[in-house]
């Protein structure tokens, strides 16, 4: 089986201070157990490229609990008053981008594309220290790409070779962050024979897939 880890042992392979891309969206189609792995290891001063940091004891709000993060970017916190108040006090660096934003960077830094041209915050302090590119007579900011030393993919079905599928709004954030980590693990729901998966419901080829999680044991 493709990269076979337990949820314990690719949380050691996550130094501290790495940067992670982790799918879901308010924790729908989030990885969990390889959450829950890195917070009984202790890490520190991770970076977050996420939507959002879902709410305190689910998801991502559970790293940020453990104080696990140092830096996020996101769309939005709000839902995560543990998020705005380390943001508030210093302890977490926190860099809102808009949700379309965000996502077409990270689709810039996996498809090696060198950025995004968008409007969205034009005349706002989103714009400050940004390159402004006119086009056509209308003005667009660059927003530059989004990469990340590890992408953590939540799935509903992978195949012993690595092919990943997604269930329903689980396919979120999860497809395109794995075009955008340089390691991707996927902690998908069950893990079948290679065939089971139809063609056509391959969202992420095994290609892309360093390691997939499996049960201790």
């Amino acid at each position: 089986m493709k990269g076979a880890l337990t949820p314990e042992q690719a949380a050691e392979l996550i130094p501290d201070g790495a940067s992670l891309m982790i799918g879901g969206f308010m924790a729908v189609g989030t990885p969990e157990r390889m959450i829950d792995a890195l917070v009984a290891r202790g890490a520190r001063g991770l970076t977050v490229i996420a939507n959002d940091t879902a709410t305190p004891g689910k998801g991502i709000g559970k790293l940020i609990s453990a104080g696990a993060v140092a830096r996020v970017i996101a769309s939005h916190i709000g839902l995560n008053p543990e998020t705005q108040g380390k943001m508030i006090s210093g302890e977490i660096d926190c860099e809102l981008v808009p949700q379309g934003t965000l996502v077409e960077r990270i689709r810039a830094g996996g498809m090696g594309l060198g950025g995004v041209l968008t409007p969205a915050g034009l005349a706002t302090e989103v714009e400050d220290g940004k390159q402004v590119v006119e086009v056509e007579g209308n003005r667009f900011l660059l927003e530059t790409p989004l990469k990340a030393d590890f992408a953590l993919i939540g799935a509903w079905q992978a195949d012993y070779v690595g092919n990943l599928s997604y269930l329903l709004t689980a396919q979120n954030f999860n497809p395109v962050m794995a075009l955008a980590g340089r390691t991707v693990i996927a902690e998908p729901e069950s893990i079948v024979p290679v065939g089971v998966i139809p063609p056509d419901s391959v969202k992420t080829p095994g290609v892309l897939v360093d390691h997939l999680l499996v049960h201790a044991g």
